[in-house]
């Protein structure tokens, strides 16, 4: 089953720099990902982010305030 890879965040420069750190991260570890932006900003305070960019996977909140690195994406990804 894919991982669900949410980035949240208004589309700020740092967000799409998120994006595509999640998408190399993807690749790298050869995953099985769907990367979704949620730009909406009631759905983004609604899941209790304060600071953008952010990233859920599978509905939960796993970074948040900053732009992961590709080794802290990577590491997110294989929990």
């Amino acid at each position: 089953m894919a991982k669900k890879i949410e980035v949240l965040g208004a589309g700020c420069p740092k967000c799409k720099q998120t994006i595509k750190i999640m998408e190399m991260a993807v690749q790298e570890l050869g995953i099985d990902a769907v990367i979704e932006k949620v730009q909406e900003i009631n759905e983004i305070i609604s899941r209790g982010v304060v600071a953008t960019p952010a990233v859920a996977i599978d509905g939960k909140i796993v970074l948040s305030g900053k732009i992961p690195t590709l080794d802290e994406a990577k590491a997110l990804l294989s929990k």
